[in-house]
C-alpha cells in the first residue's frame, strides 16, 4: 500500500505540472491547445538522451524544458494568428507530428544510435542510489516542512473563505456556498497530504528510490504552483485574462496581444517539458506509445474537473482523477461483472457521465469562477 500510494502521489504531482501548464495556456489565456503532450514528448526525450551524454539529470530537465519552450515560439509564431478552431486542430496535429517523428527517427542513446520505436530503456533516475542516515533524515525534515506549509496554505485558504463568508452573510450567499466547498476540498487534500507524508516517511528512512523521486516531484509542483500563483495575480497575468475575456480590449489598451500568447504558450510548455522529465522517470523506460494524444485530454479533464483558471483547480482536478482511475481499477472488477476489455471501456463511460452531470450542475468546474467561465465563448 505504501508503494503503491508513492507511484499515485508521482503520477498526480507529474500530470498536476501537466495540468498546470494547460491551465496557463487555456484557462488563463484562452488558447486552445489540443496538442498539449507534444511538450511532455519533448521534455521527456530531451531530458533522458541528455543523461546518457553526461549531463546532470537536473540540467538535462532544464535543458528540455528549455527545448519544449522553444517548440512553443514555434507552435506561436505559426498558429496563433489563426482562429481558434484552427488552433486547436493545428496544435493537434503537432502533438502527433512530434510522436511519429521519435517513432521514426534514430535517437543518439550513449555513443550508439537506436531505432525510435525500440524506446529508450536503462536511464538514469534521480536518487536512484541509497543515500546515507543523516541525507535521508534530511530528506524527511525537507518533506515535513512541505507538508506543513501545504497543511497551512489550505488552512489560511478555507479561513479566509470562512471570513468573507460571515461578513456578507446577508448580502451574498453564494460565498457560504465557496466556503462550503472549500472546507471539502481542504478536509479532503489535507487528508491525502497526511497519508502521502507517512507514506514517504517510511519509504524514505527504509529507502525507496520511488520516495526520492516523489519527493522531488513535490518539490517542483510546489514551486511552480507557488510561482504561477504570483505570476496570475501581478500585472502580466491580468492582461492574460483579459485576453481570455476579450483580446480587442487590451489591444486597445496598447498590449501586444500576439506577445502575451506567446509567452503563455511557451511557459506552458516548459512546465509540461518538466513535467515530461518525471514521466520518464517513473516509467524507467519511454516509448512513443506512451505519448499518445489520450495524455492531452486527460489534462483537459482535470484542468475541466477542477475549474479552468485556478491553478489549486489544477491539482485538484488531478487528484480527483488519479484517484478515480485507482479506485476503478482496483474495486470495479470486483463489483460489475465484465471483462476487461468491458470494464475499460465502462471507466471511460462513467467519467464522461461526470463530466456531463458537472457541465450541467456546475460549468465552472468545482472550484472556478462561473464570472470567469470560457466554456462557449
Amino acid at each position: 500500500m505504501i508503494e503503491y500510494l508513492i507511484f499515485l502521489a508521482i503520477s498526480t504531482a507529474t500530470f498536476a505540472l501537466f495540468a498546470l501548464g494547460l491551465n496557463l495556456q487555456w484557462g488563463f489565456t484562452g488558447l486552445i491547445n489540443f496538442g498539449h503532450i507534444a511538450f511532455m514528448t519533448l521534455g521527456a526525450y530531451t531530458t533522458v538522451l541528455l543523461s546518457f551524454q553526461g549531463v546532470p539529470l537536473l540540467l538535462s530537465a532544464g535543458i528540455g524544458a528549455f527545448v519544449a519552450a522553444l517548440l512553443g515560439l514555434i507552435i506561436g509564431f505559426a498558429t496563433l494568428r489563426l482562429r481558434e478552431d484552427y488552433l486547436s486542430i493545428v496544435t493537434i496535429g503537432t502533438g502527433e507530428l512530434i510522436r511519429l517523428m521519435v517513432n521514426n527517427q534514430e535517437l543518439p542513446v550513449g555513443n550508439t544510435w537506436i531505432s525510435g520505436s525500440f524506446g529508450v530503456q536503462s536511464y538514469v533516475v534521480p536518487l536512484s542510489t541509497t543515500p546515507n542516515l543523516f541525507f535521508r533524515l534530511l530528506m524527511i525534515a525537507v518533506l515535513t516542512l512541505l507538508t506543513g506549509i501545504t497543511l497551512f496554505s489550505l488552512w489560511r485558504w478555507v479561513r479566509t473563505a470562512q471570513i468573507s463568508a460571515r461578513r456578507n452573510m446577508a448580502k451574498n450567499g453564494s460565498l457560504q456556498q465557496e466556503f462550503t466547498s472549500r472546507l471539502i476540498v481542504g478536509i479532503t487534500l489535507g487528508l491525502l497530504a497526511g497519508a502521502i507524508y507517512i507514506s514517504g516517511v517510511i519509504g524514505l528512512y527504509n529507502y525507496n528510490p520511488k520516495a526520492g523521486l516523489m519527493l522531488l516531484a513535490l518539490l517542483f509542483l510546489a514551486f511552480v504552483f507557488w510561482r504561477l500563483e504570483i505570476l496570475v495575480r501581478s500585472p502580466w497575468g491580468r492582461v492574460l485574462k483579459s485576453i481570455r475575456e476579450d483580446e480587442e480590449v487590451p489591444k486597445a489598451l496598447g498590449k501586444n496581444v500576439f506577445s502575451y500568447k506567446l509567452q503563455s504558450l511557451m511557459l506552458g510548455g516548459a512546465i509540461a517539458g518538466i513535467a515530461g522529465a518525471f514521466f520518464a522517470w517513473q516509467l524507467g523506460a519511454i516509448y512513443p506509445d506512451n505519448f499518445q494524444p489520450q495524455l492531452t485530454f486527460d489534462a483537459w479533464i482535470m484542468v475541466i474537473l477542477g475549474g479552468s483558471g485556478n491553478n489549486l483547480g489544477s491539482i485538484l482536478g488531478a487528484v480527483i482523477y488519479f484517484a478515480y482511475d485507482g479506485l476503478t481499477r482496483e474495486f470495479l472488477p470486483k463489483i460489475v461483472p465484465l471483462d476487461v476489455e468491458r470494464i475499460g471501456a465502462f471507466r471511460v463511460m462513467f467519467i464522461g457521465l461526470i463530466l456531463m452531470v458537472l457541465m450541467i450542475w456546475r460549468p465552472q468546474g468545482i472550484l472556478g469562477k462561473k464570472e470567469e467561465l470560457t466554456l462557449g465563448k
